[in-house]
């Protein structure tokens, strides 16, 4: 990030699927470190809260677009992070040709703008390309266990595409691309209704309403809080040179969901009680990564510990759940689009 006369390098940034839960806060991380954003979002997911602080901010600008559709840019960019695709079940699963074709069709569109402007490109791929895993802890050279015309298929077998995309290009030497496989990520700014087990869970004590776990509990996940992540996406797209692999983000602790609902539960006062259903088909069982080559190529591992993390999360959605954006503030954030060519616009 440094030049060499010891100043700092600052790039432009585009972030797609910026107003979503963890583009929101890659946004706050890379303004922090002095670069300029562009927040690309179609708002199917992501939220005008989540960037609400950012509209004043003089070099971030806000664009409202479906990168189904081609994008093109009237200044340059540096760095483009496509993290732009609902990524929980229930979302994902509510539009699945949607889902598919945001996966497929916005990787391309958004390699094709980067290799126009001559940034390197970060893929937010995903665990769910290991499928219901056989091998565990997941390495990154496991070629997976997908139902390829299951229920999660537009999602798995939207993202596998899109990694193997980007490999293309960069083959091809057309764009400096890289992927990041993001393992279960949690932390303030998830939505309570999203249909994510962290979600879930806070958002049902604090209600008191009946926990929901599926199936026995006892299958396992990993969960890497947000900033921990955010920190691994900016170090894959700044290591020199390109892995020119897959790398995993993830922390590689691993816990079932009942040893998650009794944090949550003494985290919070509730009355709730456990409530089972049925496993969902095609729910992995296990799922946890192995992290070596974050901490070979990147330096990176996690620091947050899940209990911190948590107390964290239920802080926020203790003093957020019932709040919604005032029209007012709608209005306040410059969100603009003329067809496949955008107009960029600061907060007024």
């Amino acid at each position: 990030m440094h030049g060499g006369n010891g100043r700092l390098r600052t790039r432009t940034a585009l972030v797609a699927g910026g107003a979503g839960f963890v583009g929101s806060h890659l946004c706050d991380a890379l303004l922090a470190a002095g670069h300029s954003v562009i927040c690309v979002d179609s708002f199917l997911t992501g939220s005008l809260r989540n960037v609400a602080p950012l509209q004043n901010h003089p070099d971030f600008k806000l664009v409202k677009h479906d990168v189904c559709d081609a994008l093109s840019l009237p200044r340059p960019v540096d760095w483009v992070f496509n993290l732009a695709c609902a990524a929980s079940p229930q979302r994902y699963q509510a539009d699945p040709v949607h889902t598919m074709m945001t996966s497929v069709v916005g990787a391309k569109n958004l390699l094709s703008l980067a290799e126009e402007h001559g940034a390197v490109f970060v893929q937010a791929s995903t665990s769910e390309v290991y499928g219901d895993p056989e091998e565990h802890p997941q390495r990154e050279d496991y070629l997976g266990h997908v139902n390829c015309t299951g229920p999660r298929a537009c999602y798995d077998e939207g993202k596998r595409a899109a990694e193997a995309l980007c490999f293309d290009f960069l083959r091809a030497g057309r764009v400096d691309a890289r992927v990041a496989r993001i393992f279960n990520t949690y932390g303030p700014r998830m939505q309570a209704d999203d249909g994510r087990i962290v979600s879930n869970l806070i958002v049902q004590a604090l209600k008191g309403e009946p926990l929901t776990v599926y199936g026995s509990g006892e299958q396992t996940r990993s969960f890497c809080y947000v900033s921990d992540l955010v920190r691994g996406l900016i170090a894959l797209m700044e290591a020199d040179p390109n892995p020119r692999v897959p790398i995993n983000l993830g922390n590689p602790g691993e816990f079932s969901i009942n040893e998650l609902v009794e944090m949550v539960l003494a985290l919070i006062p509730t009355s709730s009680k456990v409530a089972y259903g049925p496993l969902p088909a095609d729910d992995p069982q296990r799922r946890r990564p192995d992290i070596g080559r974050a901490r070979k190529f990147l330096g990176w591992q996690p620091r947050v510990a899940l209990e911190q993390g948590l107390r964290e999360t239920v802080s926020w959605f203790e003093t957020t759940l019932s709040r919604t954006p005032s029209r007012r503030s709608r209005r306040k954030l410059g969100v603009a689009t003329t067809g496949g060519r955008v107009t960029l616009q600061a907060g007024e």
